[in-house]
């Protein structure tokens, strides 16, 4: 089981900066009807994390399935280093799942990342899985004025003009999103996606309903496991 509990700062940059080199922003999977969202939940000042994901129909959002893991990490939570604290137990939650997903959508930053290396990255790469990263705040890079009305988007760009994702608008005059692809994916491809990922809330679909059920995880309102629609009836409301 993956562990970076022992990990130093030190031994984490030089971790992202030798796995980089692997990191393919092509897109590799066209025709897919099925997406994921990936999200973690934790109790302050406990090391107990608990991690989700949350398969739905690609476009129509409709949830099919989840998996859910509690687990425990010692690793801090350090800005850059989001994957060390949380990949581990998400690849638990991943293992779970029976059938995979075309694309998963995670709740952070893809390459929109210092050394390219945000959690979506990571986590891509460790499951050779195409992988999208959906941030609800700015890590790295700048954008110009963005348009105020639902859809308006706007490229981020990294210091060295390389462009590394976009910021978009899910709803007229809210704070945007961040997207960036993680791997086996483009950055055009990353906001298209994205985009019919939307529906009528601030985060898109895949990240927002896996939110929901690792909170719900977190508060005891479901166990750990895996579940399909059939199997736990009027939780998919």
């Amino acid at each position: 089981m993956l562990n970076y509990d022992h990990f130093s700062i030190e031994e984490a940059t030089q971790l992202q900066n030798q796995l980089r080199h692997n990191l393919a922003n092509q897109t590799d999977i066209k025709d897919f009807t099925t997406i994921a969202g990936a999200d973690i939940s934790h109790n302050k000042d406990t090391d107990i994390v608990y991690a989700g994901i949350v398969i739905l129909t690609y476009p129509q959002m409709v949830v099919q399935s989840y998996s859910l893991i509690e687990a425990k990490t010692t690793f801090p939570y350090v800005p850059n280093y989001l994957g060390f604290r949380e990949v581990p137990s998400l690849l638990q939650a991943w293992e779970q799942l029976p059938v995979k997903p075309g694309v998963v959508v995670l709740d952070g930053q893809g390459i929109t990342h210092p050394r390219r290396m945000g959690i979506a990255s990571h986590f891509g790469l460790l499951t050779n899985h195409a992988t999208i990263g959906c941030a609800k705040t700015m890590l790295f890079g700048h954008f110009p004025d963005l348009g105020s009305t639902k859809f308006s988007n706007s490229p981020i760009m990294s210091p060295a003009n390389e462009l590394l994702g976009y910021a978009l608008r899910t709803k007229d005059k809210v704070n945007p999103v961040y997207i960036s692809p993680g791997h086996k994916m483009s950055v055009p491809d990353s906001l298209t996606i994205m985009k019919q990922c939307i529906q009528h809330h601030r985060i898109p679909e895949p990240t927002r309903q896996a939110h929901e059920y690792v909170n719900m995880l977190r508060t005891g309102q479901l166990q750990p496991g895996y579940y399909t629609a059939n199997s736990q009836l009027g939780l998919f409301d």
